[in-house]
């Protein structure tokens, strides 16, 4: 009764949607009041029908009803709680429901926190963001239920793929959901920016909280599902330039630009036809992603096998969302009004630059990405690309994005003095040489990319730091003040520092995984003792281990350092009985600048067992960086002045004031 209930909330919500996509569209053309505040009761009631939904299927998952088809398929009684939850969007028509949840919690936060937008642009842009949801839900419905019965009922399930049976899946696709789809505001916003015929420092105000929002959700997702091949899949490495993880890259990179150049908008009213078509190309490229798992076109880890006709169905989706708003921009962007102008050399000029590197790279991932599926549909043969065509096309536009990213922030708006910024950088240029000069010294004269990469990461942190150094007046003033300074920093400003420090930071640990990494692949066994990096691995024994839902192999190994005992490893080798598949799970030691990573292998039939051994130096610097940038776009969207109420809470302080 419970899933029927589900399946009829959905219904109600397509109902609600179309009502939502409609009338307050009309409405704002008309100028008729009432039409347009239906705008904001019905995302609310949209929201409240899915939710209801998507906690149906949830239940279904936790009691583990298997008369219902989608749990049977990907779920069993004995998996874990975390599993059997998470298995709810491990799945294409969970995944689905998820996709449409969180369209619509976006949504109805517009609804909620929206009072000081205008009435008309607020009911445009919750039409809009319900023509997304309409589409969605009827895929679903008629595609991709999840609430199909299942009779006879089995006693269990068929259980859940065990590479996502991991906590790195169970909070990886909730979080880029919420980066793909929180892109479909700005996308709302720029469509009814358009529908209307005005752009102005007020609508990119009012644009860049949920921008923000969906930019740190997203770099958190990506960060996750970096984390997770690194240490489940057990070939050491943590980013393989598969089409899935461009997928998600893509969107990250155009809402990095989106992000930037919005604030051009807001503080010089330049930009905006520009910023428009970034809001629809991000939010493109997060549909493009959708389409690329669910479409049967892809073979990979991170896809969904299904049959190509649902793959149609969202192609289909695709062609009326991406070219509609294509079309309506070639239509009316040419009577945007141009705003301020600005000298080459000046912040506007350092974020347009920013944008158009940032452009180039999402353009070279595209191509590189889409090229080969191109070749495969016109039957023209079969063509890998791989990391080499990304490391030689993408890395070359990052370096003088990420150098000019320093130096950026340090200019004035409209004209700005370079050497006077440059100077201002001078210690950070002297503390990035040492820091060349350590690594060469402690690397024994490592390679030339390798030595531009740490130079590039350490010119990011330092110039990020003498940035908010500057502000506060350090060593300038008394140092009371500097920190009174400090306190008084607007929160988007300590955001700005750290979103640009973390990828500083996260740059030094790429470059320590994947240029000075040391790799063994050997048989042992137990009693022998392997040196890696400086380290020694005592191959203690070997053992059978049991799971909640598998059986599994599991080695011991005692770490040691001159000496002294550091820590025990324990990888395994699991087999989970149900799905009959085996998976590797590493044994990693993290340390402050180092992984110790050691994964286990079949055996040779003599009690010998092959093993991989990898020392990451930095790895772990990767993923702290990659906190850092999520703590510096959740700081920023902290700030009073990027929230949607902050214009309606000053207008009416202004108004008290002068009453």
């Amino acid at each position: 009764m419970i899933a029927e209930i589900g399946h009829f909330a959905l219904v109600l919500a397509l109902c609600v949607a179309l009502v939502q996509a409609t009338l307050p569209l009309i409405g704002a053309a008309r100028g008729h009041a009432g039409w347009m505040a239906l705008a904001g009761p019905a995302a609310l009631a949209q929201l409240g029908l899915i939710g209801l939904a998507f906690a149906a299927l949830m239940h279904a998952y936790i009691v583990s009803d298997f008369s219902l088809l989608n749990v049977a398929q990907n779920s069993h009684s004995t998996k874990p709680l975390l599993y059997k939850i998470s298995g709810v969007w491990g799945n294409h028509e969970g995944s689905m429901l998820l996709w449409v949840t969180i369209l619509a919690l976006f949504g109805a936060a517009v609804a909620a926190c929206g009072h000081s937008l205008p009435p008309a642009l607020k009911a445009r842009v919750l039409a809009v963001q319900a023509m997304i949801g309409l589409g969605f839900l009827l895929f679903i419905l008629v595609t991709s239920d999840p609430f199909l019965r299942l009779d006879p009922a089995p006693l269990n399930g068929n259980d859940l793929n065990p590479m996502l049976q991991d906590p790195g899946l169970a909070f990886h696709p909730p979080f880029l959901y919420l980066g793909y789809v929180g892109f479909s505001m700005a996308f709302s916003f720029a469509v009814a920016a358009l529908i209307e015929g005005r752009v102005d420092p007020a609508w990119a105000r009012w644009v860049r909280p949920w921008t923000l929002a969906a930019w740190s959700a997203l770099t958190a997702g990506i960060a996750l599902g970096s984390w997770w091949a690194y240490y489940t899949l057990g070939w050491g490495g943590w980013w393989f330039w598969d089409p899935v993880e461009n997928a998600s890259l893509m969107p990250w990179l155009a809402g990095t630009a989106l992000l930037h150049s919005s604030i051009v908008v807001e503080k010089r009213d330049a930009l905006k036809s520009w910023t428009i078509l970034l809001a629809i190309l991000t939010f493109s490229l997060s549909l493009m992603g959708t389409f690329l798992v669910r479409s049967g076109i892809l073979s990979s880890v991170h896809a969904f096998a299904v049959d190509p006709a649902r793959g149609v169905f969202i192609l289909a989706l695709l062609s009326v969302a991406i070219g509609g708003s294509l079309l309506l921009y070639a239509l009316r962007a040419p009577a945007l009004k141009a705003g301020g102008l600005f000298a080459p050399v000046s912040r506007e000029g350092a974020l347009v630059i920013n944008n158009l590197l940032l452009a180039s790279a999402t353009a070279t991932v595209l191509i590189g990405t889409l090229y080969p599926l191109f070749l495969d549909v016109l039957n023209a043969g079969k063509v890998s690309v791989g990391p080499p065509f990304f490391n030689a096309t993408f890395v070359p536009l990052m370096i003088p994005m990420v150098a000019a990213m320093v130096v950026g922030p340090l200019l004035p708006w409209k004209r700005a003095d370079l050497a006077g910024a440059l100077t201002r950088l001078a210690l950070a240029g002297a503390l990035t040489l040492l820091v060349v000069l350590i690594a060469c010294w402690q690397r024994g004269g490592p390679s030339a990319m390798a030595l531009a990469g740490i130079a590039l990461a350490a010119w990011a942190v330092f110039g990020a730091l003498a940035e908010w150094a500057g502000r506060i007046g350090l060593f300038r003033l008394p140092a009371a003040e500097s920190l009174a300074r400090a306190r008084a920093l607007p929160r988007a400003a300590w955001g700005m520092t750290f979103a640009h420090a973390g990828l500083g930071v996260a740059i030094a640990g790429m470059v320590g995984a994947s240029a000075w990494v040391d790799e063994r692949i050997l048989t042992a066994r137990p009693g022998d003792v392997i040196p890696l990096a400086g380290y020694s691995l005592s191959f203690e024994s070997v053992g059978e281990a049991t799971g909640p839902n598998y059986t599994a192999r599991r080695g011991r190994f005692t770490v040691s350092r001159d000496g002294h005992v550091l820590g025990i490893l324990e990888p395994e080798q699991r087999h989970y009985t149900v799905t009959g598949m085996d998976l590797t799970h590493a044994a990693i030691r993290t340390s402050a600048t180092d992984d110790l990573y050691l994964a286990l292998g079949d055996g040779d039939g003599s009690g010998a067992l092959t093993l991989r051994l990898y020392h990451h130096p930095l790895v772990p610097w990767l993923w702290f960086g990659g906190l850092m940038m999520v703590a510096g776009g959740l700081l920023s969207l902290s700030d009073r002045r990027l929230r949607i109420g902050a214009p309606a809470t000053r207008l009416r302080a202004q108004a008290a004031a002068t009453a």
